[in-house]
């Protein structure tokens, strides 16, 4: 064969080899990507071609599909009942915006798409499965409960079943109506008015907002003091001058009550009156990596929390001096907690020291009913602190509410132990403070337990007025009643 034929049949075969594998590279790897392009509009039709499955509140669906009108080809849109009630448990699944919250996570078991729902007739035929439902942990008597009690104040609740640890309550306000954010014809005004709103309504300020947790910390800082040893019990006088100077400095650290009992005070009474030296000074003495350690059992610098929402992480610091180890004592210097983490706090007090891993989602099931995933069977569970110290703490808790800074949360009927906290807010805390209250309630006749965390970010409350006690004890005790009675 002439030399020059031969070199140009090689050239030629090297063309349709490369014409192969690029035909090749297209169809099984970027047609793929092609296909999972959130700007592939064919994925937005395929999703709305039919009803989409429901998330489900109390045995009954806070979800639905309906048909779109006009000329669109997309043939059912979502539709929310009750939707700012729930905005912060199910988020939106809009034709316009991708989904947020369980709609984002369960996408796939909604739609239709999941391989877990398709029967051997899906395969045979190629068509897409039923989609199946999200069967949630959330009390609607506690989610409402906490919505009606926050009103219009800025701020979020959980409210956790220590047992078990089923969410029972997520609330985030001001909150927002998903159905606005629904149709894709109208989602776009909705969206900028929305995220131009100072309040950030968007926002799960429940889950997704830490903010200095103020004196609620001080039962970590009290866990802590007693796991270690360095206080037998809640009633041993501990070494805590008062007025306390932070160390390497001159800054004297006051308490809230000038005349209470803190000198030296017991954790019960230090507690109790939230004195601001003797959890500082214990702060000091333990170190401040023991005081992380414990944090992070209770659930503190943790990035992969999630319930099954993916949590922002609650943080304990590293790399401080004494004095802002010091500070760390009493909830601030760069301490920060969602009201999730300081449910978990007092869930575990609550449940012997055994923090249960807390999730919003029972179960999911396919179109029929029949459950794909236990959501409740595999929740683990881990020891937090010793049944001693829990029960320790416990008491104390119940003093605060029955004889301190928690009378707020008294509940006839019920045990309940809280603790009060004030976070400062701004520098040298020019802001309005952020007022939290987490507690415990055990029903005297039936045996319910829940915990709950709350924090009231902003409210009409003159600046004076801000208190743990005053504005954020009352909505967790709503919750509580709620929660034990429902």
């Amino acid at each position: 064969m002439n030399k020059t034929i031969r070199r140009a049949s090689v050239f030629a075969l090297l063309l349709v080899f490369a014409l192969l594998v690029r035909a090749t590279w297209v169809q099984f790897y970027d047609g793929k990507a092609l296909a999972d392009d959130s700007h592939n509009r064919r994925n937005a039709i395929r999703t709305y071609a039919d009803p989409l499955g429901n998330i489900v509140v109390g045995g009954q669906s806070v979800t639905g599909s309906a048909r779109t009108s006009g000329s669109s080809d997309l043939a059912y849109k979502r539709t929310y009942k009750d939707g700012s009630l729930y905005a912060a448990v199910t988020g939106y699944a809009s034709q316009a915006y991708a989904p947020t919250q369980l709609e984002g996570i369960y996408a796939d078991l909604l739609n239709g798409t999941d391989a877990r729902l398709r029967t051997v007739m899906d395969t045979v035929t190629g068509s897409r499965a039923a989609p199946g439902d999200v069967i949630t942990t959330i009390d609607p008597a506690v989610q409402k409960a906490a919505a009606e009690a926050l009103g219009d104040k800025k701020g979020a609740a959980v409210a956790i079943d220590p047992k078990t640890g089923r969410i029972l309550g997520v609330v985030s306000t001001p909150s927002y109506d998903p159905s606005t954010l629904t149709d894709a014809n109208t989602a776009g005004a909705a969206w900028k008015k929305l995220n131009a709103d100072a309040d950030q309504p968007l926002t799960n300020r429940a889950l997704r907002q830490p903010l200095p947790p103020g004196s609620t910390f001080k039962l970590v800082v009290a866990a802590a003091a007693l796991e270690d040893g360095l206080y037998p019990n809640v009633d041993t006088p501990t070494t805590s001058p008062d007025p306390y100077t932070l160390p390497g400095t001159t800054t004297v650290l006051a308490n809230e009550n000038a005349s209470a009992p803190c000198e030296n005070a017991t954790i019960r009474t230090a507690l109790r009156y939230s004195c601001n030296n003797v959890f500082a000074k214990m702060a000091v003495d333990l170190g401040q990596d023991k005081v992380r350690a414990q944090a992070e059992r209770f659930g503190f610098n943790d990035d992969t929390l999630d319930v099954p929402v993916r949590a922002y992480p609650s943080v304990y610091p590293s790399g401080m001096d004494r004095s802002s180890t010091a500070l760390t004592g009493i909830g601030q210097f760069d301490v920060t907690a969602t009201p999730l983490q300081m449910a978990m706090v007092s869930a575990a007090i609550a449940n012997g020291g055994k923090l249960v891993a807390p999730h919003l989602v029972s179960r999911i099931t396919d179109s029929g009913g029949d459950v794909l995933e236990n959501y409740d069977d595999e929740a683990g569970t881990e020891e937090i602190v010793s049944s001693t110290t829990a029960a320790q703490l416990r008491s104390a808790m119940r003093t605060v509410v029955e004889d301190g800074t928690g009378s707020n949360a008294r509940i006839s009927g019920a045990t309940v132990g809280g603790k009060t906290g004030t976070a400062q807010h701004g520098e040298n805390n020019s802001k309005t403070p952020y007022a939290w209250f987490t507690s415990y309630a055990t029903s005297d006749t039936n045996g319910k337990e829940v915990a709950v965390a709350v924090v009231v970010e902003q409210s009409d409350a003159a600046r004076s007025e801000v208190s743990g006690n005053g504005l954020a004890a009352p909505v967790a005790k709503a919750m509580m009643e709620a929660a034990l009675t429902g």
